[in-house]
């Protein structure tokens, strides 16, 4: 059974059209990336497998099941939301809180009644699992003390303590630098690894998908243009759009 299942979903805002007729599903322990330019729908499908589209947007057709439940109602998504699907933006560090540690943040995540040590214990193999060095000095800094690749890291630390068998991560490289991108991918394809984690990948950036991707859905204008394994969508692929898209950026050799 699918982890994950989206069928024919069609997602409106203010009744316009932005996700027309799209499909896919996510296996336990697959690596979906979702590719497009920007406006292509990919964050919009996103937020609507959690819940959580903005005022205006709303499901106008389709199903979406998780582990073969559909998804139909809030108090089903509450259930899922941080224990089972867990979420990493697009950047991380604007959506930590400032004016808290990130320990105070790890807390908060863990559930009241946590103490420090409890969190500690909970947060640093995992921390070291993510690359965090230094994971006591990390978690008593705020986020401005951070460097972009550490809190896009802190991120993937908030979202991964409940260990989640699902994660979405929207555009999680594209507010970093080209060797911070590299160490994030590797990050996932690690959590993927040593943890089993699902993921939905975001990116308009094809060739990071190479390094981690087990499929490749690509977008263009909220309508699937081409879908397959990352093996034969990136390096043979059927459709002008996906040639043009591979042709836009630089490649990655895949070695995870």
């Amino acid at each position: 059974m699918a982890l994950l299942e989206v069928r024919q979903l069609h997602i409106a805002y203010d009744r316009r059209p932005v996700v027309e007729d799209v499909s896919f599903t996510v296996e336990p322990g697959e690596i979906l990336g979702v590719a497009g330019e920007s406006g292509s729908g990919k964050s919009t499908i996103l937020r609507a497998v959690l819940g959580l589209l903005p005022p205006g947007g709303a499901v106008i057709g389709g199903t979406m099941a998780f582990d073969g439940t559909a998804l139909t109602t809030e108090r089903q998504w509450r259930a899922l939301r941080g224990r089972r699907m867990g979420m990493v933006f697009q950047n991380s560090g604007a959506s930590l809180c400032p004016v808290r540690t990130v320990e105070a943040q790890v807390r908060q995540v863990l559930g009241r009644g946590v103490s420090r040590r409890e969190a500690e214990r909970l947060a640093l193999p995992l921390m070291e699992q993510l690359g965090l060095p230094e994971g006591v000095r990390v978690l008593r800094s705020y986020p401005m003390e951070l460097s972009g690749g550490m809190c896009q890291r802190v991120g993937l630390l908030l979202a991964m303590l409940l260990e989640p068998e699902l994660l979405l991560c929207d555009e999680p490289t594209s507010a970093l630098d080209v060797l911070v991108q590299r160490e994030v991918m590797e990050t996932l394809g690690r959590l993927r690894r040593d943890r089993g984690t699902a993921m939905v990948l975001v990116t308009h950036n094809l060739a990071l998908l190479e390094s981690v991707a087990d499929r490749v859905l690509i977008l263009k204008h909220g309508r699937t243009v081409e879908q397959g394994s990352a093996a034969q969508v990136l390096t043979t692929p059927q459709t002008e759009y996906t040639r043009r898209l591979l042709a836009a950026v630089p490649r990655l050799r895949r070695s995870l």
